[in-house]
């Protein structure tokens, strides 16, 4: 069964960085859309990058060029380098596909993706 297991989260201060990583089951990490979400409480996940099986990247705004989605296909994960951390980052971060080889387009939803991983905390403080 697919299954995403992720890891790396932490309380750290602003202006620190984090990394985040994603073990991968029974998915291929370059076979689809791939995406990490953050979610506080009370809201829906917002996808903050993906990367599509061509390795091609988008970011939101608030996250772009502090933020790097990348995956390792040796190691099938997925990561998420975090710089210049600012206290409106503090969420649940999880990693989440769509069925494999369909692309990153299109309106990114929760319910456009299939699966998802349980997440793991970030928390950054003044």
């Amino acid at each position: 069964q697919v299954r995403f297991v992720e890891s790396g989260g932490g309380s750290v201060q602003v202006g620190e960085s984090l990394n985040l990583s994603c073990a991968v089951l029974k998915y291929d990490v370059n076979n689809g859309c791939m995406a990490w979400f953050r979610q506080t409480e009370g809201k829906e996940p917002e996808a903050v990058a993906t990367i599509d099986r061509f390795g091609r990247t988008t970011y939101i705004d608030s996250v772009k060029g502090r933020f790097t989605i990348s995956r390792n296909s040796a190691g099938n994960s997925l990561s998420l380098e975090m710089n210049s951390l600012m206290p409106e980052d503090t969420a649940m971060y999880l990693c989440a596909a769509r069925l494999p080889f369909v692309s990153c387009g299109g309106d990114l939803d929760r319910g456009s993706f299939r699966y998802w991983g349980q997440g793991t905390q970030v928390t950054v403080s003044s």
